[in-house]
This record gives structure tokens, sequence and C-alpha cells, in this order.
């Protein structure tokens, strides 16, 4: 598909990688714009596309499509001796330099071209973003979708390279369309392109201020009446009005011929090229009558019609006279279909950055279905083994609740049996308890005896009692005695009770505080006393 700025041919090719493409069906259509109308074409291109399509029964294929040489940015700069790994990041930098937009503002590709002595060169193809997706946006609204977005004047290269593989020297497109007019120098392996803004609209502007009508009108004047005035070649007398468009169509191409002579002088000096020995016309403009006699005798070299199927195949169902006669429109979608069966010389690929992101995630879709029918098979796979596990581990359950019911009937055995052990431990350590407290007093009782002189026997051995509201520790003993007078006989220094008292401090059982409560009074041949005994260790009551 060729879009251009007042048509768009769209057309549809066999393609082989072991035979040449053959034209099947193609169809073109007019926008009916005019310069001075609506500036969105949108709704003109994608009408006019879904026409096209109906009309001539042409069935949405993998789609290669040309935007208009006016519409792109191309730059051609020679690259220093690099590495071939530095040759992206080189001409990634001449791209930021050369482009007048920010570079992340537009879509650009390049070619590497590579010179007579060894030196090589890059052509910089950049269009705004903004341009060549609205572009694509109406080929999607009709219901086709692209894959490759060339450029017009590349593919009529690789349409010229495909078809005149013998020419030699210099040779030059011109490419006379409906805005613009694109120059296309082929010289070896050497590429190098202009747009021109003088063409057929030119014209048309030119009759329509001549002759006071509008552009359409105008346009017909163009179509009925148009031809190039030269070598005294005019209407003559009888056709007053042809003759005035004549001449205003020399006039224009006049001045569309200074441009391809500069164009041709900044070819020369600035790229080192050579003339042009052969000037192959394209484009709607390209056959008013004399047009290509005009260029012959201006730039005094072989000038025709570019033929697009010198090699390339046009199907049995086509009329061959309408092909011949629409064949100037046709070489673009012509160059385009050649990308589908062989590696052109020059491949561009302007495509936007939002539809290559969307091609990118279809083909990865069947990926993320590959990889969420993964997860499933995954997850199927976990709840299989969930499931067996929990199998197992209802029946393991009921063992270990069964073992349990078990366990707790034991435990409330044992507990009742604990109990009653500890029961009995109590009554043990009571039974062991005043065991310890009679051993106790015997031993505190024999280690008294020990302790009396001969004569004294005692009346009774008792533990005092605790104060009230004390504890239920037995700190002192009350023991009440006598002895014969006789045999209690008193020391100077201390009588014979004050004497047993000592003893008795000095015993393991008791302490200092032992001390003496009554003393024996008058005189009589028994002698009775009571001493309170302090124990060292409290006895316990229980």
């Amino acid at each position: 598909m060729d879009v251009g700025a007042s048509k768009v041919v769209v057309a549809e090719f066999a393609v082989s990688k072991s035979s040449p493409i053959e034209l099947l069906n193609y169809g073109i259509g007019y926008l009916d714009i005019t310069p001075e109308g609506e500036t969105d074409a949108s709704a003109y291109i994608v009408s006019t596309i879904r026409d096209i399509l109906r009309e001539h029964s042409i069935k949405a294929a993998p789609l290669l499509m040309s935007l208009s040489g006016q519409a792109v940015f191309p730059r051609f700069v020679k690259l220093p001796p690099v590495t071939p790994d530095k040759i992206f990041q080189i001409v990634q930098y001449e791209a930021e330099q050369n482009v007048p937009f920010p570079i992340e503002e537009v879509v650009w590709d390049y070619q590497l071209i590579a010179g007579e002595d060894g030196e090589m060169s890059v052509m910089l193809v950049a269009v705004k973003i903004e341009n060549v997706q609205k572009l694509t946006e109406c080929v999607l609204a009709a219901g086709i979708e692209p894959e490759v977005v060339d450029v017009a004047p590349m593919a009529l290269y690789n349409t010229v390279r495909y078809n005149y593989p013998d020419i030699e020297g210099c040779a030059m497109i011109l490419d006379i369309g409906a805005r613009s007019s694109n120059l296309v120098f082929i010289e070896g392996s050497r590429i190098f392109s202009r747009s021109i803004p003088v063409a057929g609209n030119a014209i048309t502007q030119e009759l329509a201020k001549e002759f006071n009508v509008s552009f359409a009108e105008a346009e017909e004047l163009k179509i009925k009446h148009a031809f190039v005035s030269f070598g005294g070649v005019t209407a003559g007398p009888e056709n007053e009005t042809a003759d005035r468009v004549s001449k205003i169509v020399r006039n224009v191409v006049t001045r569309l011929h200074a441009e391809v002579n500069r164009s041709i002088n900044f070819y020369r000096s600035q790229q080192g090229g050579g003339v042009p020995s052969l000037v192959l016309l394209a484009g709607g403009t390209s056959v008013i009558p004399h047009m290509d006699t005009f260029f012959r005798e201006k730039l005094k070299v072989t000038v025709e019609h570019l033929n697009p199927f010198i090699n390339v195949a046009v199907g049995g169902n086509l009329d061959s006279e309408k092909v011949a006669g629409d064949m100037h429109l046709l070489g673009e979608v012509v160059g385009l279909g050649l990308r589908r069966s062989l590696t052109c010389p020059v491949e561009i690929n302007l495509m936007p950055p939002a539809l290559v992101a969307k091609k990118v995630f279809r083909k990865r879709q069947p990926y993320f279905g590959l990889i969420a029918l993964g997860v499933a098979l995954i997850m199927l796979c976990w709840w299989v083994y969930l499931s067996h596990m929990q199998g197992i581990m209802k029946i393991q359950f009921g063992i270990v609740e069964k073992k349990t019911q078990d366990l707790d009937t034991v435990l409330t055995h044992l507990q009742k049996v604990l109990a009653g052990k500890k029961k009995a431990q109590m009554k043990a350590d009571e039974i062991l308890s005043v065991i310890r407290l009679r051993t106790k007093w015997i031993e505190i009782m024999e280690d008294v005896y020990s302790r009396m002189p001969e004569g004294m026997w005692l009346n009774s051995l008792k533990p005092v009692p605790p104060s009230a509201g004390g504890t239920n520790q037995i700190m002192y003993i009350e023991l009440k005695g006598s002895g014969f007078a006789d045999k209690l006989v008193d020391k100077p220094e201390k009588s014979a009770i004050e004497d047993f008292r000592d003893k008795l401090r000095s015993s393991p059982y008791f302490t200092k505080n032992t001390e003496i409560k009554r003393q024996p009074a008058g005189e009589s041949y028994v002698k009775q006393f009571e001493i309170w005994v302090a124990l060292k260790e409290p006895l316990i009551i229980r």
C-alpha cells in the first residue's frame, strides 16, 4: 500500500521465495481533498482504503506500506572508520545530531552504504511519531495491519534496482506527485534522496488563480487540457484554454527543473556523485503530455517513464493495457512487494513504537498461554498432591486421635494415682515428721540427762507454746526439776543450778539464751527449780 498526498494505491501480489513476485490485483483510490480544505485526512484515507478493498475484492494479508517522501527527513552522513560493534552507537549519535527534532519524538531507521574507496556512509530516515502513528491507525481502522512502514522513494529505489539491474553510471528517479517531487539518485551502491515541494498541486493552484476557480475545478482543467508547452508546441488559437493551461504548466515545470538542477549540483558537490545519464519518471504528474520531452531537452539525457514490470510478472486476469496506463503509479507498491520475496538493497522500517509493542506482545501471547497452562498444571498437581496428603493426614489424624483418647484415659488414671500418691506422701511426711520430732525429743532428753549432776531428777519437760498470733515453731522448752540439797553442792562462784544451766548452754541443741526461771528458795532437803532452754533449731508443731 502506497499512501500519497492525493491517492492511495493498494496492490495484491503472489509472493514466493523460489520465483519473482506476481501482481494479482490492484486498486487506486483518490482522496478528493484539497490543500486549503481539512488538514486531517484520516477519514478520507480510511474510507478510500475500505472502498478499494471492497471494489477490488482484495482480502486482508500481510501488509507493507510506504509513506510519502515529503513526510520523512532523510540525512546522508559519512561515518568515521569504526569496528562493526561500534557502528550502531555512531549512527545513533549522528541521528541525534542530524534529525531536526528531539530523538524521542521520532521513529528513525538507517541503511549503511558502502563507498567505492571502502568508506562507509549511512542514510538516516526519520519521521515524527505522531505522523506515522496517525497513518497506521488509519490502516488499522480499515481492517488491516502493517508489518513494514517503508518510504516511497526507497520503495522506488528497490523497484529500479530490481527491474534495471544493468544501469551504468548515475541514474535518477524523478517521482512527480501531487504535493512534492522526490529525487532518488542511483549510482552503484550509492543512494541519495531529496524531496522538492514543487509538484502537481502547484500547477493546480496556479490554474485556480489564473482562471479564478476552485481547486477542484482547476484540477479538472489540468486533467483535461494540461501539457508542457515546449519548443513551440501550443494548443493553437482554436483552444485558448488549453494554451493558457500549458503555459502555466510550463512555468511550474520550469521551477521544478531549476530545483532538479540544484539537487544534481548538490549531489555532485556534497556527495561526490556523477551527472545522471538516465532519468526515470514516475508519479501522477509525470504523465502530463511532453513532460518527458521537456526534461530530455533540458537535462540533455535519456528520459523515460519508469516501468516496474520489466522483471515483475503481471497476473493473467489483469487488463494489460490498464496496467500499462497505471504503471507510473505502481512503482512504490512493486518495491514494497519485493521486500516480501527477497532481501532488497534498502530496507527501512519506520513502524511506530506503539504498534511494535503490540506486535511483540502478540508474538509473546502463545508463550504467555503456555506459561498460564504451566501454572495451571502446577496448581493442579499441587491440588492433587494436597488432596492426597489431606486423605493421608485424615487417616493419620484418626490414628493419632484414637491414641490420644487412649492416652487421655491413661492420663486420667495416672492423675488419680498421682493424687493418691500425693496424699500418701503427705501422710508419710506427717508420720516422718512426727517420728523425727519424737526422735529429736529423745535426743534432747538424753542430752539433758547426760548433763544433770548426781542427785537431780526431772519433774517435767515440755515445749513452751508460741505466743498468740505467732508461728507454730517451738523456740523454748520448759524444764522443771528437783534435787537433794545434800547432793547439789553450790560452788563459791555459782550455784549447782547455775552450773547445770551453763552445761545446757554448751549443748549442741541449745543456745546461750537458756535461762533459769525459778531458783530454789528456803532451806529444804529438796531443791526445786525451773529452766527455759532455748533451742538452736526450732521444733515445728503440726
